[in-house]
């Protein structure tokens, strides 16, 4: 909660979510969020844009979400609150920051349960009674849409029952998550075969060089299946032990990630058959035959004579997507109540039912999804835009823990980051460049979303919808619109624009964006809040949640 003064200050709430969720509820609401519909998609589509480099672009996409990982690992650590990837900016930054990180926090949370109700309606329409749910384009049709906002509400009515059925619920559908990706690699694996040769075949292993494997990192669903991780994060505030569980969570969850779809990117190449493959991969991996409603990963087993297999895929298919959006839905919840306590959006989303669920938050997560179904209508409209926002929302992180590092060295810290005044820059670039590897078309919408969000943030201001208004420390925020505009104005400029002889070329725009990121997080870094303002706001949230929460079990 921001500072406030006299008569601004705040009277203590009745906030009583309960601390239910263990290690492996919290590893498991990472994972689950991880392995979601990124899985069923992300093999074919990294094949259409990198070809069999596609494996390293899995790398590239890991490793990157890995720093960020390890970054939210300590913060996590430090700081159980709920809602803590829009809270940490906020402390180090200050009111103006804050806002500004919530609310990307907030984009991204709340839009990607229509994303994952979108893929579990894409495989349905196997089915015939499913047949009238989608158009041509793979836009909703009128009873699609119904359908969309009947699922939607089931993922929101689950969240009303609390966190210890929510947790329950999202354990036993991570385990079926992450069960049917490990039988797919090995039943097709030995059922069709391994072909070695696949990795030279069509048009070569790399068919575009450096810029298809770059660009599948962003735009091929890669980023889009790592995301996930900080979920645990989301949820700390209601853990048992979140000083020993978050860093396992959050850095576990990422590895199984890794470790799944790099086997899973091999395996898809490699089980092709000869006949399978046209004169390119983009023509093989994008043919009829691997797009159509069936799915990509349901043809190659059919084709290798796994009909049973294909059977548990169209089903998978159902239980993955709708569990990533039953978490979501919980984050965007959490997402809500920590920004109202920090005075961004009104009061009343720190109302609790009965069983201690911000049911507001729920609430607007379902409105906000159902929303989302108009103006994208697809699960590949909705994509690359739910990316950028999740990799801006990241970025907060990386800031935070280097102003943390030198203005709080002695903070109590379960998880300390190694070499973090490397770690912490490299990994704020990685935000940039995925960002720019999302390319204009995506991120001129995020500006969009962005400019909504300060439109809401601002009406809740103006009208007093919260009881306290929080000094906005404008100065320690000066970077971020410079950053903001800067990030958008590089990518306009790149091969990732619209231009058709880009002003700065291949290479170049990494080395731009990286030397911008670079000033920015240092510039960041010299007008950070002072440690007594740092200490002031996390000393007003952190032992008011532990006293209505109840301290961490096991301390």
């Amino acid at each position: 909660m921001a500072t406030v003064t006299g008569e601004d200050r705040p009277v203590r709430r009745p906030v009583s979510l309960k601390r239910e969720i263990g290690l492996i509820g919290l590893l498991w609401a990472s994972t689950g969020s991880i392995i979601g519909s990124g899985w069923l998609f992300g093999a074919q589509k990294g094949l259409v844009t990198a070809g069999p480099a596609a494996v390293i672009s899995w790398v590239i996409g890991g490793v990157a979400i890995l720093f960020l990982a390890l970054v939210h690992a300590e913060l996590g650590g430090m700081y159980p609150v709920s809602g803590g990837s829009a809270r940490f900016p906020h402390y180090a930054f200050g009111g103006a920051a804050g806002a500004s990180f919530g609310w990307f926090s907030f984009l991204q949370a709340a839009t990607v349960a229509p994303i994952e109700v979108s893929a579990v309606i894409n495989y349905a329409t196997h089915y015939s009674f499913a047949q009238g749910w989608l158009n041509k384009d793979q836009t909703l049709t009128t009873s699609g849409l119904i359908v969309a906002i009947v699922l939607m509400a089931i993922i929101s009515s689950v969240n009303f029952l609390g966190v210890r059925a929510l947790a329950a619920t999202n354990s036993t559908a991570t385990w079926w998550k992450v069960g049917v990706p490990l039988l797919t690699i090995f039943a097709v694996a030995i059922a069709g075969g391994l072909h070695p040769g696949n990795f030279t075949a069509a048009d070569g292993f790399s068919p575009d060089g450096a810029k298809g494997i770059l660009a599948a990192v962003a735009t091929s669903g890669i980023i889009f299946a790592y995301l996930g991780f900080e979920q645990a994060d989301q949820l700390a505030g209601e853990s048992k032990n979140p000083k020993r569980d978050i860093p396992f969570a959050v850095i576990g969850s990422v590895v199984i990630g890794l470790v799944i779809y790099i086997a899973l990117q091999v395996v898809f190449l490699m089980a092709l058959p000869g006949s399978a493959i046209g004169p390119t991969w983009a023509s093989t991996a994008s043919s009829a035959f691997y797009t159509a409603f069936t799915g990509p990963w349901a043809q190659l087993a059919a084709l290798v004579g796994l009909g049973w297999l294909a059977t548990i895929l169209y089903i998978d298919a159902l239980i993955s997507p709708a569990g990533t959006g039953l978490i979501y839905t919980a984050a965007t919840s959490r997402v809500s109540f920590g920004l109202s306590r920090n005075g961004y959006f009104p009061n009343w989303y720190e109302r609790l039912n009965d069983r201690a669920v911000p049911w507001i938050g729920v609430i607007t997560s379902f409105v906000v999804g159902c929303i989302c179904f108009l103006p994208f209508p697809s699960w590949q409209s909705l994509v690359g835009l739910i990316t950028s926002a999740s990799v801006l929302m990241y970025a907060g992180a990386p800031l935070a823990l280097g102003v943390f590092r030198r203005r709080l060295p002695n903070a109590d810290r379960p998880y300390r980051l190694p070499a973090a005044e490397v770690l912490s820059p490299l990994a704020f670039i990685v935000s940039g460049l995925i960002i720019l590897w999302s390319g204009w078309d995506t991120d001129w919408k995020l500006g969009v979303a962005i400019l909504l969000g300060y439109v809401i943030l601002g009406l809740t201001r103006v009208f007093h919808l919260n009881t306290h208004n929080p000094v906005m420390q404008w100065r320690a925020a000066v970077w971020l619109p410079v950053y903001l505009v800067g990030l958008g104005l590089i990518t306009y400029l790149s091969p990732y624009g619209p231009m058709a002889k880009p002003a700065i070329p291949l290479w170049w725009d990494i080395a731009t964006v990286a030397v911008f990121s670079l000033v920015i997080y240092y510039w960041a870094m010299a007008v950070a809040l002072p440690t007594a303002e740092i200490e002031h706001m996390v000393n007003e949230v952190v032992p008011d949640e532990e006293e209505t929460l109840g301290p961490p079990l096991g301390h």
